[in-house]
């Protein structure tokens, strides 16, 4: 999508924007958390490149730049309220899975599948310990540690956090070297249209061709449109018992070369 190398993004010129290394950083936070908000302005405003770098991971989907991009900046002030130089990881660290999460929960609320409110409680509680958990050890928890937290069972945290899984399209690509790429589509076992069906249906249809255009009106009417052979006798004008002989007549011929 565009906003993959957009420079400005809801009115800011990311290309501008500062960005702070680490010493920097722990200096603001000490004055924040001493009282300074124009420290927090200066965090907020220094990390907005980590935001649209975020929202770069949702390229594929047809969404606004900007409206996502200002969804992210939510996430990025919570991750700015609650972080904590206690927590001995880097802001980035700690910030990402938060904006990830704020993206993710407004994308889950406008999706047009609709979720009961139960399972959807669950999983926000379940995405929240993510969150929780992955800033506290510095890497993502599995499901059954984020079940074990919530004292739930891992099958229901399971069926909660796939219920709120964004649908995609059959046409999303999942790989690409450089040639054709493969979509999901070509990933899917077809258990209905085999390799012998469609033969069998190649079958039929050269034995159709085989029949006479009466008898082929026949057949499409009484087998494929679903009519009687009362409603085919009115339309043909002819007798029931004519159209079954016809009927019976092609079938016949119609089982030589099927």
């Amino acid at each position: 999508m565009a906003y993959l190398c957009k420079v400005e993004i809801c009115g800011v010129d990311t290309s501008k924007l500062p960005v702070l290394n680490s010493e920097q950083t722990i200096a603001l936070f000490q004055q924040y958390q001493n009282g300074a908000q124009d420290a927090r302005e200066q965090l907020i405003y220094s990390n907005l490149r980590l935001v649209l770098s975020v929202i770069q991971r949702f390229a594929n989907r047809n969404e606004n730049a900007d409206d996502l991009f200002q969804v992210g900046c939510i996430g990025l002030m919570k991750a700015i309220d609650n972080f904590d130089l206690k927590f001995e990881v880097r802001f980035s660290t700690y910030a990402v899975p938060m904006i990830l999460g704020e993206v993710r929960r407004y994308l889950r609320d406008n999706t047009p599948m609709r979720v009961s409110r139960t399972l959807r409680d669950i999983a926000y509680k379940a995405l929240q310990m993510r969150e929780q958990l992955t800033a506290e050890f510095g890497r993502e928890p599995g499901v059954d540690q984020i079940a074990k937290e919530l004292e739930l069972p891992v099958e229901e945290v399971c069926a909660a956090l796939d219920a709120i899984q964004e649908p995609v399209s059959l046409y999303d690509p999942i790989y690409n070297d450089g040639g054709d790429p493969i979509y999901i589509m070509d990933q899917v076992k077809d258990t209905k249209n085999t390799d012998f069906q469609w033969l069998e249906n190649i079958a039929i249809q050269q034995a159709l061709d085989k029949l006479t255009p009466r008898e082929q009106h026949i057949i499409d009417m009484r087998f494929f449109q679903g009519k009687t052979q009362m409603e085919v006798a009115d339309e043909i004008a002819i007798s029931q018992a004519q159209v079954s002989r016809l009927e019976k007549g092609a079938l016949q011929s119609m089982r030589k070369y099927v």
